[in-house]
């Protein structure tokens, strides 16, 4: 699991910055995208899919997330 900080940038799309890997992406696709359940599986500009435990939509927030797979893979 990795500490992963998300907030939104000035065009209104997610980041998805790990600061132990100094590694800041765009999330592309979520499986749960409302207000009340947001996350799951995303997958990010990178090519990475991250999972991240859904719950309420709240944002800058700091979550906890796990690898799937990485987009070099």
């Amino acid at each position: 699991m990795a500490k992963v900080m998300l907030r939104e940038n000035d065009e209104g799309k997610v980041l998805f910055y790990v600061a132990k890997k100094d590694m800041e992406e765009i999330i592309e696709t979520l499986e749960f995208d409302t207000d009340e359940k947001w996350g799951g599986e995303v997958n990010l500009t990178n090519g990475d899919v991250w999972f991240i435990e859904p719950e309420a939509k709240k944002l800058p927030n700091e979550v906890n997330a796990k690898i799937i797979s990485r987009g070099d893979d």
